[in-house]
């Protein structure tokens, strides 16, 4: 959809984007401004910032809401997508628009991972960890964890670095941006030793046995996810995404708490070919081909599709399950699937899992804006005793004041915000509704 670069020096960067609309990736979103600026150097970041009022950060456009809109100026970082070489601390810095399917087959190469992917593998590095997207896990935080070092341009035009070895609280405070602090330009990432990853896939688990033996079940792999339709008394599939280690049986067993070992590849609506998710069948792949659902050389959705999820805490994750089925009617015509995962507790501010261990309950709705609107407010009613903290990118409607109370830094976050973006330049009609209101 990007189709031109003008040729003056300071708007080289500019894309001609008023040929057509741009949406986000689901076709649900239709984006306030054509006005979509690509900038390849962080020095045109800052000369974009410095000579505009109002301006937003775009990533690769897999947000539901609001919140990477703006009416005047969007700031495409896809092009920032240079890295460097891992350093002497196993880390690597790489441009904030570099999407995770495009790193990991070069880290994969030199012996290197990252400590965990979201489902989908074509979204960009700093968008994903800017709203503590995630992957699943008991021990493993999400994708924003595994940050150590930023960089972005202010408000001011100047440009920023913050590490987590020499800024501390600061920095837990800036990981999770919501894109309020400036536009992202670089992001330095903790790795680990590559590792080879099986996926096995169960049908039908009973939900009884997730009431004595969620956490067992949740930490049986490495990664591990439940997806249900909530229309019966099972779930409907379990994937277990197990490291392979030497001398481990290579054979999964057939049965596990009443759930039976898929004989084929399945996808996690059934009823849909499997062609474009990663292989399953225990067949032992790189940590990259495996810890996303999906492939990257393929279009995951299934259609057009909404998406909302919510994070409750682990200890209560069981009740605020047998919550959701009370939901059981509402949701028949209505949604596609819903996945449960666990994420581990972090110190970032204004990650949903915030000094909280969780459960994130994920829910693809049909693209029925209406009836998803009218919805949403019955679901959070529902889980309302649980406390649940939306994902920032996907579709909410708790009030703000709710909000805020979720997020004990929340104020503190404020006030970074304001340090770094004194004249509200990155503020968007989202964050002045849901954070600055």
């Amino acid at each position: 959809m990007l189709t031109g670069v003008a040729l003056a020096p300071l708007t080289q960067c500019v894309m001609d984007k008023k040929r057509e609309s741009l949406k986000n990736w689901a076709g649900n979103l239709t984006y306030s401004t054509s006005n979509v600026r690509e900038p390849v150097s962080v020095e045109q970041v800052q000369e974009i910032v410095k000579a505009s009022d109002k301006l937003r950060a775009l990533g690769t456009r897999h947000c539901f809401n609001t919140i990477a809109d703006s009416d005047a100026m969007l700031v495409s970082t896809r092009s920032l997508n240079d890295f460097h070489e891992p350093d002497a601390h196993n880390r690597i810095t790489v441009g904030a628009g570099i999407r995770y399917g495009d790193l990991c087959r070069y880290l994969d190469e030199r012996g290197f991972a990252l400590h965990n992917l979201a489902s989908l593998p074509h979204i960009s590095v700093a968008g994903a960890c800017a709203t503590a997207t995630h992957g699943s896990g008991v021990r493993n935080g999400n994708l924003a964890t595994a940050v150590s070092g930023i960089e972005f341009v202010s408000g001011k035009g100047e440009i920023v670095q913050l590490s987590r070895d020499k800024d501390g609280d600061l920095f837990n405070g800036a990981v999770v941006s919501l894109g309020s602090l400036g536009i992202a330009t670089k992001v330095t990432l903790d790795l680990v030793p590559s590792f080879s990853v099986r996926q096995d896939v169960y049908l039908n688990l009973p939900v009884s046995q997730l009431e004595q033996h969620f956490d067992e079940i949740m930490s049986s792999g490495y990664s591990v996810s439940l997806f249900t339709d909530w229309q019966t008394d099972n779930m409907n599939q379990l994937w277990i995404k197990r490291k392979v280690t030497e001398g481990e049986k290579n054979k999964a067993d057939g049965e596990f708490f009443g759930a039976r070992l898929s004989d084929r590849n399945v996808h996690p609506i059934i009823e849909i070919s499997a062609k474009n998710c990663t292989d399953q069948m225990g067949v032992a792949g790189p940590w990259y081909e495996r810890l996303p659902h999906f492939k990257m050389d393929f279009t995951p959705s299934s259609g057009e599709e909404l998406q909302a999820e919510y994070f409750v805490p682990r200890e209560k994750a069981f009740a605020a399950i047998k919550a959701v089925e009370t939901l059981r009617a509402d949701l028949k015509n209505l949604l596609l699937i819903t996945e449960i995962r666990t994420v581990d507790a972090d110190e970032l501010w204004m990650s949903m899992c915030y000094r909280r261990p969780s459960v994130a309950i994920h829910f693809t709705l049909k693209q029925d804006i209406q009836g998803v609107q009218s919805f949403l407010p019955n679901l959070e009613e529902t889980l309302a005793p649980f406390e649940p903290r939306p994902h920032w990118g996907k579709l909410f409607t708790l009030q703000p004041s709710v909000l805020h109370s979720r997020y004990e830094r929340y104020r503190d976050f404020l006030a970074m915000a304001s340090q770094y973006d004194p004249e509200g330049k990155f503020r968007n009609d989202f964050m002045n509704e849901n954070l600055f209101s």
